[in-house]
């Protein structure tokens, strides 16, 4: 999709400027469970895909990316770019549970 590229293009546009981990994303990625470096969420902006666009959302533009982490780990980051940084909203292992094998697909509700 051409609104994906364009979207792309401004997260890595933002992340050279500056990656702002907002509260709520260094939550996520402190659990113990997950521990997910910063490392990790900067590979998944350089290299990543967007999964989910959301250019309606109330914080602004955002969207969804899959990308891996370490030891090829499925990552899911949700980020905003800004005109002077990226705004990380939150960074997650996206659980068998709600998406599919591909980890791009939600699962229906059923």
């Amino acid at each position: 999709m051409d609104s994906d590229k364009g979207i792309l293009q401004q997260i890595r546009q933002a992340a050279a400027l500056k990656i702002l981990f907002l509260p709520h994303a260094v939550q996520q990625m402190s659990r113990p469970e997950r521990l997910i470096g910063t490392a990790e969420v900067r590979h998944v902006v350089d290299t990543g895909e967007v999964i989910e666009d959301y250019p309606e959302d109330p914080r602004g533009h955002s969207c969804l990316l899959l990308g891996e982490g370490t030891d090829n780990r499925p990552l899911h980051v949700v980020c905003a770019p800004k005109a002077e940084y990226l705004a990380i909203i939150t960074a997650y292992l996206p659980s068998r549970d709600q998406w599919e094998d591909d980890m791009r697909t939600r699962k229906s509700a059923s």
